[in-house]
């Protein structure tokens, strides 16, 4: 059974969530928050596995709260609700280490897979929403890209088709197709990426390559 903890400042959004997710089998919402600090809070009481964390709220927003609750011991996996008007901080959200977002309409099958998805210990990179998000939104200051092509000038040249193939949210068998390798060499492939860049997971690294203005 898959802990959720739910957070929206609108009762109405939570209720439903709640409703979508315990109708799916294998998913229990734990708890309910109505602003940050109540998320934080409850988060660190509750122990869930994902969290469902709305981007603004009055008081304390997500974008604050996940910072905080990321921060803890045994973090929880931060997923972003939004609107396409709130991208920005869903931007910066990932930046934290968010492992992805879900727009409010998402279709409730939809809604439920991507908790799974994340519970798995996968990032959610939807090869459409989410790389239009990153693309339009990230800071493209020229000290912020100079650092990000900095840390990518680490990885060897077939390390860099990689993290590149990952920035366009392609799944492993996808860079496997593409690059000619086996699923199992790509997983090693992306592991050492990671570790080598110092990132959580594959949303952070599709961030770094955006910054450095190659996505």
């Amino acid at each position: 059974m898959i802990r959720v903890l739910v957070v929206d400042d609108e009762e109405l959004v939570r209720s439903g969530l709640r409703m979508i997710l315990e109708a799916a089998g294998g998913i229990s919402v734990v708890g309910e928050a109505r602003d940050g600090d109540e998320a934080v809070t409850a988060a660190a009481r509750l122990r869930p596995e994902v969290v469902l964390m709305d981007v603004r709220m009055p008081g304390t927003d997500g974008l604050a709260a996940a910072a905080r609750v990321l921060a803890g011991e045994r973090a929880p996996k931060v997923v972003m609700l939004t609107t396409f008007d709130l991208d920005e901080y869903v931007h910066e959200a990932l930046r934290l280490g968010a492992v992805g977002f879900l727009l409010k309409d998402t279709p409730p099958r939809e809604l439920a897979a991507a908790v799974r998805t994340v519970a798995a210990g996968q990032a959610m990179l939807s090869p459409t929403v989410t790389r239009r998000l990153i693309s339009a939104f990230a800071d493209r200051a020229p000290s912020r890209a100079d650092r990000a092509r900095e840390r990518l000038a680490l990885l060897t040249g077939r390390e860099e088709d990689v993290i590149r193939c990952l920035a366009r949210g392609l799944s492993n068998a996808e860079i496997g197709r593409e690059l000619h390798l086996t699923e199992a060499t790509v997983k090693a492939h992306v592991s050492r990426v990671l570790a080598k860049l110092g990132l959580a997971n594959r949303v952070q690294a599709a961030v770094l390559v955006h910054d450095a203005d190659l996505g």
